[in-house]
């Protein structure tokens, strides 16, 4: 439809629903006569900045998981390494899905260093991932707003009923999430990146109407 596709990035804590959101949405384009492709941040078993992530969120590689810096130049480098297929699938595709991308490194490091979305560290990511690592930027973000304790209870049940599915120390600590929803409002509210849709994550998700506006029908 488009020569160049457009990328949305689909954001929210953990267990908000973002992979439903975007399995949704897929079909919902498809079925409109639109080409759709995704990925999926971090690329477990794919990257090996995403694994040692992984690792690391499991208590591996002694303390690294608790350096905040350290932690988000993995994920920065895990997207870095998948720049240039971004910009492939955009360029084949009219809609590009992205489950979590920048943003995700933002609000995460933001709330671990009990920052807003004014604070220092989303300032870096941003240097890092957009104007040093060259990212790709956006056309739009999509945020699943819910509230902390269901996505704590949607992980948990995941995490039960999923091979591989474990929650980690990230999804682990309620006051984490709870910051971390809380800048990820910021960002929205300020139109970091690309300007933001808000949804909410408990209501459900109209695939058919949302599918209609990304393209701009």
């Amino acid at each position: 439809m488009t020569s160049v596709g457009r990328l949305v990035v689909i954001e929210g804590l953990d267990g908000a629903g973002k992979r439903t959101l975007t399995d949704g949405l897929t079909a919902a384009l498809g079925a409109k006569g639109a080409s759709v492709a995704s990925l999926a941040f971090p690329r477990y078993g794919e990257s090996v900045h995403a694994d040692l992530v992984r690792e690391a969120l499991h208590r591996g590689h002694g303390d690294l998981a608790d350096s905040v810096y350290g932690m988000a130049m993995l994920y920065a480098l895990d997207r870095s390494g998948a720049a240039d297929r971004i910009r492939e699938l955009r360029d084949a595709h009219d809609v590009v899905l992205l489950d979590r991308y920048v943003a995700s490194n933002a609000a995460y490091a933001a709330a671990r260093l009990r920052q807003d979305a004014a604070g220092e560290v989303v300032k870096w990511v941003w240097e890092l991932e957009l104007d040093r690592f060259g990212l790709p930027r956006p056309d739009l973000h999509l945020l699943l707003r819910v509230a902390p304790a269901v996505a704590a209870e949607r992980a948990e049940r995941r995490a039960e009923n999923e091979t591989g599915r474990e929650r980690d120390a990230f999804e682990t600590d309620d006051g984490l999430q709870r910051r971390c929803a809380a800048v990820y409002d910021e960002l929205a509210a300020s139109g970091w990146l690309a300007p933001w849709h808000v949804l909410d994550g408990v209501a459900g998700v109209d695939h058919e109407a949302l599918a209609t506006t990304l393209l701009g029908q």
